[in-house]
């Protein structure tokens, strides 16, 4: 089954995920820059025309830095996005799903040329085709891809309950169950939320509404909360 999700689990055992993006959605982004950049060298053009011969190679080199570092700049400074990509929500990342460094980003871009070979951009095309996902030559070599940017969430309203330590020897499984509660608490119905409290009688000593209203509030100090809704 055709999947584009890209898992990476971190040091820490966090589980980070991501989509990763196809040639189309890539091929059409890299379209816009390409349309930017010559709307760049057309007006440029015009400014350095009175320049004659000076002004002709002062055009030559400001185009050769638009092709090689335009999207250097951007990818590094501009959160991994670049005009086209950002029009099409995609972004560069390190493969770890980390922020793109120069280095990285400098290498996946000048080894475009080697994605240009034989003609028409044909050799990263096909190897984003046969990649796992969808990582060119140049993505490959610097250990980059492109993904699809998350919207950012919405913030999540905090149940009106004071935060309370956790008892100890909480395991990461049962915290991560506990702040999934917790955020869901306006989703999941008075009921539902009191029976998956009840589940955890055992260890809580309490049931119904003081066992939920109970987790809540260990909830809430897992993520920070001060009560109130905050």
């Amino acid at each position: 089954m055709l999947d584009t999700t890209y898992n990476v689990e971190t040091p820490e055992g966090i589980d980070l995920r991501a989509q990763a993006a196809g040639p189309v959605p890539r091929i059409l982004a890299y379209a816009v820059d390409v349309f930017y950049r010559t709307l760049v060298l057309i007006a440029l053009g015009i400014a350095l025309a009175f320049a004659d011969v000076a002004g002709y190679g002062i055009w030559l080199l400001c185009s050769f830095l638009l092709e090689w570092f335009y999207p250097v700049y951007f990818e590094v400074m501009r959160g991994g996005q670049t005009p086209g990509k950002k029009a099409f929500g995609l972004m560069v990342v390190n493969d770890n799903l980390t922020p793109i460094s120069w280095g990285a980003s400098l290498l996946r871009n000048l080894l475009r040329f080697a994605d240009f070979l034989p003609f028409a951009y044909a050799s990263g095309v096909i190897s984003m085709t046969l990649s796992r996902n969808f990582q060119r030559l140049g993505d490959l070599a610097a250990g980059t891809l492109v993904v699809y940017r998350q919207a950012d969430k919405a913030h999540t309203a905090l149940p009106d309950v004071a935060p309370l330590a956790p008892p100890r020897g909480l395991g990461l499984a049962d915290q991560q169950a506990l702040i999934s509660l917790t955020e869901r608490h306006g989703e999941l119905s008075e009921a539902r939320q009191c029976e998956l409290a009840n589940l955890l009688e055992p260890v809580t000593g309490k049931k119904d509404g003081a066992g939920l209203s109970y987790l809540r509030a260990v909830g809430n100090w897992l993520l920070g909360g001060q009560g109130g809704g905050k």
